[in-house]
Parts: structure tokens; sequence; C-alpha cells
């Protein structure tokens, strides 16, 4: 999630915006324009979060197959955009392969190294292909392609909209702990400033860009951003606290790991892609 949870400093505080003042157009960019440059981007995103999930693993003695994982992600995004075998069957040759190769690794407990192997491919990789799926949702056919590009921005703009006011709200108003023992600092008015600011987002969108959805569509997927998006943020933030890290990584400057910034995004985009899959 793109947050603001840290301790801001003046030097930290202006690193910050400029990276965002970089990454942000670029990201709605590719959005909007969907195709080869959505893709480059959730696998890079994917492939990047996966390594700094392996990276948190080791930390509690299990060695992830890193190589296998990189291949598994990059072929579950890459058969998402362009397919070419089922999931049932990349399911079974997956598990297959790595059962077979971690015979030979014989580094510490075959269940953990295989364990969290999956966890990350599963997890990460899965999440990230359904980006591409809710992406392409909508066929390249008399403009109707635009819609996918429309609701990956207006999933991006109500998350970091959530996660401002959650922060902010929270910080002035919060009395009541969230989750104490996996992030202290969260308040159950944030997250439900959150899930309001949330909705409040996606039905402004419906007016600007989402006319194609109805309003009882755009409210409930502000209620999905706003209770999903946030669970992703603690998700992640229970593997943090496991691990004994801070940030995922470094990668960004002033923002932390790409795991850090898009872990909402990522829990969210398959359970959005399956409301309008099967219930829009």
């Amino acid at each position: 999630m793109l947050t603001m949870m840290k301790v801001m400093t003046p030097s930290n505080t202006s690193t910050r915006v400029l990276v965002s003042v970089v990454a942000i157009p670029l990201i709605i960019a590719a959005s909007y324009f969907g195709s080869v440059y959505f893709y480059i981007f959730v696998l890079i995103l994917g492939l990047v979060a996966y390594y700094e999930f392996n990276n948190m693993a080791q930390k509690k003695d299990a060695y992830p197959n890193q190589p296998f994982g990189i291949i598994a992600i990059a072929f579950i995004i890459t058969n998402q955009f362009k397919p070419v075998v089922g999931f049932y069957t990349a399911f079974l040759v997956i598990i297959f392969l790595l059962s077979l190769i971690e015979l030979f690794r014989n580094k510490s407990s075959a269940i953990l190294n295989i364990s969290t192997t999956l966890l990350g491919i599963f997890y990460i990789g899965l999440f990230s292909s359904a980006l591409i799926a809710l992406r392409e949702f909508y066929p390249n056919i008399d403009g109707l392609y635009l819609r996918g590009g429309y609701i990956i921005i207006s999933l991006l703009a109500a998350i970091w909209i959530c996660d401002s006011a959650a922060f902010f709200l929270g910080t002035a108003f919060g009395k009541h702990k969230l989750f104490p023992r996996i992030s202290p600092n969260k308040s159950w008015e944030g997250a439900i400033a959150g899930l309001l600011f949330a909705v409040i987002t996606l039905i402004a969108a419906k007016f600007l860009i989402l006319d194609f959805l109805s309003l009882t569509s755009v409210i409930i997927l502000g209620m999905i951003i706003g209770i999903v998006g946030q669970t992703g943020d603690l998700v992640e933030s229970m593997f943090k606290r496991d691990a004994d890290v801070k940030d995922s990584s470094n990668l960004i400057p002033g923002h932390g790991g790409v795991f850090d910034r898009f872990d909402s995004l990522l829990f969210t985009a398959p359970v959005v892609w399956l409301y309008l899959k099967y219930f829009n």
C-alpha cells in the first residue's frame, strides 16, 4: 500500500513525494494503455514482491527455492496475459517440479522450503495475475478495452485515498486499536474512515470514468477495497512482524519495498475480479 505510516522527516517526506510524482503517472499510464505496458508493470511488481517475500522467509530459517519461484511467477503472470495452459495443469506441474527439485537441495527443512516457496508463488503470483485478468476483463473492441484501465485507475485511487484517510483520521481520532499484535498504530476509527473514503472515491469515479457500472456496483467495489485492501495491508504487516523487519526492502527510496507499496492492491485485485465476473 502506498502508505504514510512512518515518522516523517523533511528529507524523507521530500524523497517520498518525489518518488510518487515520478511513479504514479507511469503506473496510471500503464493501467490506461493496458496490453504489454500493464503486463510489464505487473511482471515487475510480482517478481520483486516475491523476491522480498523470500528474503523475509529466510529470516525464519526457511530457504524458498527462489529461482524456481521467480520462473513460476513469471509463467503464471505471462500465462494470464497470453494463455498457454490451464490453471489446474500449471498448478500440478509447479508442485511436482518443486517437490522433485527439493530432493536435491538438502537445505534446512524441506517442509518449510516447499511451503514458503508455494505460498509466495500462489499468493503473489496468482494475485498479481488477477491484476492482468482485471485489466483485460473487457475485450479490445469498440472502446470497451479502456474500461479495464478505468477500473484499475479507480482501484489505485481508492486504495491511496483509503490509506491516507485511515492514517490521518486514525491519528487524529483513533482510540481503539485494530490489531495491536500485528500493527499497533492502526485503529478501528482509522479503518472505518478508510472504508468510508474508499466508497466515496468509487462513487466519485462512477461520475467521472466508471459510468458503465451501476451505483450499487461501485459502492460494493468501494467496500471491497476498504475492507479487503486494509486486510491485505495487515497480512503483509503480519509477515514483516514475524520476520522482524520494518519494511519488505528499501528498494523504493522513502517508501520501503514493492511488497509494502502494493500489498493492498495485490489482495484486492482477485476479489474485485471475482465480483465483476460473477456478481456484477
